[in-house]
């Protein structure tokens, strides 16, 4: 709750930001908060990058949240990273 409380107080925030908090929301079992952050993060025009991508991705299979996990796949491919290589 107090990285929230602070990530909520940050004038400005980058991807690296945003990645961090879906993160931690993953890591701790709480793929639903990571989610609505996730689509919060595209509200608020921020682009999601490959990190973004792979960590929301991890939130949708720990939740079986497989509509949200297409939806997300749709973006992925929409937005080139697909043809990136880690």
């Amino acid at each position: 709750q107090l990285a929230r409380n602070v990530f909520d107080k940050m004038h400005t925030r980058d991807v690296v930001v945003w990645n961090v908090m879906v993160a931690r929301y993953v890591q701790h079992g709480h793929g639903e908060q990571a989610l609505r952050l996730f689509w919060q993060m595209q509200q608020e025009n921020m682009k999601p990058d490959r990190v973004s991508f792979v960590t929301v991705l991890k939130a949708c299979a720990s939740l079986a949240a497989l509509e949200e996990g297409m939806q997300i796949h749709a973006h992925v491919l929409n937005s080139g990273c697909e043809s990136d290589v880690f």
